[in-house]
């Protein structure tokens, strides 16, 4: 539209000047060395005119014929560049359909173009991984993270970085992982996944005090949820304080029970593990506080049987009837809680007050009917009458009956005989969870980027992790071969 309305400008410039010229006719006369001119203005004008649009004609000419070489070259540049970048991405759909074949072919394509090492390096690399040379891809990313670092492109060696680290991590090579994960750490400190895979590998490999350092870069850094790193600070607690008493430090141990059991008051190995230390050092009163501050929160069989205990002396022969009187206690505290029942008729079963034990085992059939209150029924029975059809009678009906909620991973599904900051069988790290095993789907945890599903909320009412039931977020989890994490300090939490 402006072009348009420039261009009537002109032309009504050009009318005007013309029209003007026309109402003024006269005799322009040139004497000049002996020759004498003589014409019309308006010819005159008309001579000057187009003069003018021949000396325009002229330059643009001659700038055409200047330029031509600059322009030609800038042309095919900008077509190989065109063709170059048609060849990557069709590099990376052949990628992303699996034909490693074509992928390699339009990396090579494109690296011909192209001056794109980053992109051209990366679609290699990727190509040479679905053909299976997992040698060359290493070279390919070894080569990015290189000329990265001397092109002083920080994008480009990350990528690398990453490449070897899920390399090594495939491999089993977890300490280089965690080195090439730690330069890409320092290349870019808030970005999430060198960090995240560097606490779990850390975790995994059971060193919590650097993975309580990684941690804080992680809250720093705000890479996952509050209340999942508020999770994972308090299983770093507690395990921490169970490597503090292995080595015999026990007043570090207890502070940092204490500290797992303040951050997370409705954690049943904080909870366990903090009362445990203070029953041990006579503050039979604090433990018990402790534990009825998490039992409010989630009623669980280890607090019950920590709860039990918690006023026996160290060293002190049991006494079976003060556990029991220490047990009417907590089912006071909420009668509705079958944990609290069970727990009484195994001190009353102690004990031999049979049918005490048998009233508060029929009290947790009432409540929710389960294969463990039946399995200690007939273990009752057997206590009292022998071996018999009321035995038989009760472990057929523990066959027929619910599953017992157990410590059920949310990566893998797999069941934990106890607690622990890390699966037994997959060894992921805080993803144990009180529930009746087969109720939490097994889902595919994507390798660095992925995380693992919230988990489902706990049945029965029992909240999962002793937490709040709600579901987090988690780190994300590999299938490492040889990593298994070391042994558990501590028994059952």
């Amino acid at each position: 539209m402006r072009r348009t309305l420039w261009f009537l400008l002109r032309l009504g410039l050009v009318v005007a000047l013309a029209v003007w010229v026309a109402q003024r006719p006269g005799t322009l006369r040139l004497d000049w060395q002996g020759y004498v001119i003589q014409t019309q203005v308006g010819v005159v004008a008309v001579a000057l005119l187009l003069l003018a649009v021949v000396a325009y004609i002229l330059v643009r000419l001659f700038l055409l014929l200047w330029r031509s070489p600059r322009r030609f070259g800038a042309g095919r540049r900008a077509s190989r560049r065109t063709r170059g970048y048609q060849a990557l991405s069709r590099g990376f759909l052949a990628v992303a359909s699996g034909d490693g074949a074509a992928a390699s072919r339009l990396a090579a394509k494109a690296d011909g173009l192209l001056n794109e090492p980053s992109l051209t390096l990366l679609l290699s690399a990727q190509a040479a991984q679905l053909a299976g040379d997992e040698a060359a891809a290493a070279g390919q990313y070894a080569a990015m993270r290189e000329r990265g670092v001397a092109l002083k492109q920080p994008d480009m060696a990350f990528v690398g970085l990453r490449g070897l680290a899920l390399q090594a991590l495939a491999a089993g090579q977890t300490q280089r992982a965690l080195g090439l994960v730690q330069e890409a750490a320092a290349l870019k400190p808030k970005a999430r996944w060198p960090l995240l895979t560097q606490f779990d590998l850390q975790a995994r490999a059971g060193d919590w005090t650097a993975a309580a350092t990684t941690l804080d870069a992680l809250t720093a850094a705000k890479a996952l949820p509050a209340e999942t790193l508020r999770h994972h600070r308090a299983a770093l607690l507690v395990e921490r304080s169970r490597a503090a008493e292995a080595d015999g430090n026990q007043d570090q141990a207890l502070a940092l029970a204490r500290k797992a059991h303040d951050l997370a008051p409705g954690s049943v190995p904080a909870a366990v593990q903090a009362a445990r230390l203070l029953a041990a050092t006579g503050s039979a009163r604090a433990a018990t506080r402790a534990l009825e501050q998490s039992w409010r929160l989630a009623p669980h069989p280890d607090l019950a049987a920590a709860w039990g205990v918690a006023g026996e002396k160290a060293g002190a022969a049991a006494d079976p009837l003060a556990r029991v009187k220490r047990l009417e206690a907590l089912v006071a505290l909420d009668a509705t809680v079958p944990e609290a029942h069970v727990a009484l008729a195994d001190a009353a079963t102690e004990a031999r007050l049979w049918g005490l034990a048998r009233g508060h085992l029929t009290r947790a059939l009432t409540l929710r009917p389960s294969a463990r209150v039946y399995r200690r029924l007939a273990a009752v029975a057997t206590a009292e009458h022998g071996q018999g059809v009321e035995e038989r009678g009760h472990l057929a009906q523990a066959a027929r009956a619910a599953p017992d909620a157990a410590w059920v991973c949310q990566a893998c599904g797999g069941v934990n005989p106890a607690w622990g900051a890390l699966c037994d069988h997959c060894g992921a790290f805080d993803t144990l969870a009180w529930r009746v095993p087969g109720t939490v789907a097994r889902g595919a945890v994507a390798e660095t980027l992925g995380f693992l599903p919230p988990p489902e909320p706990p049945a029965g009412g029992v909240k999962g992790s002793g937490e709040d039931g709600r579901g987090s977020r988690r780190l994300p989890t590999f299938t490492l071969a040889g990593l298994r994490p070391g042994g558990r300090l501590g028994g059952r939490a």
